[in-house]
């Protein structure tokens, strides 16, 4: 038999005054339950509707163009270069700056992010232009918030503005469309929204969207060819080899993402320039440019590389990352998702050595890879980029995919037309 439980027993012998108190006080503890009850489903129901409604607005995104003088910063032409240290500089002030105003405010929620986009000259002084991005649940209310976003910077650019001096009379403030904005926001070059890189193409690794956002792909009427590099909205450079078969501009296309078959953005091309002193099948010279039919906007995932100045040096032994869509062994298939490659830069007397490719390195040349082999480009890789990271984490364009004795042997490194040895033929072709 079961024991009871003592205080089914006590409530079993209880006079019938003090049950029936005893009944009431269950009843009021059973409806305090029930009202409890209520109201945490009411509490549960308004939370998950302002979760909803937050997460809803969140996906609203705002843009602005803000641009003011500062008047104790002389204009400099290094401004115009990204990777620069007078163009870090300042963009980290006015970053700071905006930063300060928006941070703590009523407003700091919805502020994500500001960049200097442009700095033009202003009477021998430095005119800073800069976008600013909100998410905001005011997209039917946005005069107001407007208001509120300009009201606010105007104030700040009056009072303490740090190591800026600032002509607050040259404030202009106005709206900006996504795209335009979005463009402006990705310009700068050799910069990922992902930083995870390549370990290891032939013996490569998929890469992830958004993390090689300079690599294109060229197809000529239709079927992938040979990878490129972006190094503006319009020019592309690849190697001269590629258009062996066709140089109508009319047959190309280039595409932008990281699957091949599915590409985010496809663009016509209207020019292909070839050096001049290129001449197959040699592969000294192997270099050209591409002029795409209209200007790509930027985006998170589509972003130029940096190019380096003739004067820049790649030190041999230092990290590079090749990439491509190329085949994943010699003669073998090609893969629908971007690869990357992890390899090494070769010094040229090295790779001039009896047993790698005994003395048919130019200085227009440059090796990459690794003499116990493993990791290389490959056929279908030609004509893209090999890149690689200054300690800023801007990245820079070594070389150009152009030639190797078959994919991934040992004492076979990969070949690539030398960047900072073409880059003035670069310059005067494209202006970039």
């Amino acid at each position: 038999m079961a024991k009871r439980r003592p205080q089914e027993r006590d409530l079993a012998w209880t006079p019938l005054k003090t049950r029936t108190e005893s009944h009431t006080k269950i009843k009021l503890t059973r409806c305090g339950k029930c009202t409890l009850g209520i109201l945490m489903t009411l509490a549960a129901a308004v939370l998950i509707g302002l979760i909803a409604y937050f997460t809803t607005c969140g996906k609203t995104a705002l843009y602005y163009h803000i641009s003011f003088k500062v008047k104790n910063i002389d204009y400099d032409s290094r401004f115009e270069k990204p990777y620069s240290n007078q163009y870090i500089s300042l963009n980290l002030k006015v970053a700071s700056l905006i930063n300060e105003t928006f941070h703590g405010s009523k407003l700091g929620r919805e502020f994500i992010n500001s960049h200097v986009v442009q700095v033009s000259r202003s009477k021998g002084k430095a005119l800073i232009h800069t976008v600013l991005k909100f998410k905001s649940c005011h997209k039917n209310n946005a005069a107001k918030f407007r208001d509120k976003i300009e009201s606010m910077l105007q104030q700040k650019l009056k009072g303490k503005t740090g190591s800026l001096c600032i002509d607050s009379s040259t404030f202009r403030f106005s709206d900006m469309e996504m795209p335009t904005a979005e463009n402006l926001l990705n310009t700068c070059c050799g910069q990922r929204t992902i930083t995870r890189s390549g370990n290891k193409i032939a013996g490569g690794t998929n890469a992830n969207e958004g993390e090689w956002p300079w690599q294109a792909s060229l197809q000529q009427n239709n079927v992938h060819r040979c990878g490129a590099t972006l190094i503006s909205n319009s020019w592309l450079v690849t190697a001269a080899h590629c258009f062996e078969n066709s140089k109508n501009p009319k047959e190309w296309k280039a595409s932008f993402g990281l699957l091949l078959n599915d590409p985010q953005v496809q663009q016509s091309i209207d020019n292909i320039i070839i050096h001049d002193n290129y001449h197959y099948p040699a592969h000294d010279n192997d270099i050209a440019v591409v002029h795409l039919s209209s200007p790509i906007l930027y985006t998170s995932n589509i972003r130029r590389v940096c190019l380096p100045e003739a004067s820049y040096k790649f030190p041999p032994n230092s990290k590079a990352v090749v990439t491509g869509w190329g085949a994943l062994k010699y003669d073998g298939s090609s893969p629908n998702i971007l690869q990357k490659g992890q390899v090494k830069i070769i010094d040229n007397k090295i790779c001039n050595g009896e047993q790698v490719y005994g003395g048919v390195i130019t200085p227009a040349m440059l090796c990459a890879g690794f003499l116990k082999g493993k990791v290389d480009a490959c056929q279908g890789d030609s004509g893209g980029p090999l890149v690689s990271e200054d300690h800023k984490g801007i990245w820079f364009l070594a070389g150009i995919i152009s030639w190797g004795d078959e994919c991934a042997l040992p004492n076979k490194p990969g070949v690539y037309a030398r960047v900072t040895y073409f880059r003035d033929w670069i310059k005067s072709k494209t202006g970039v």
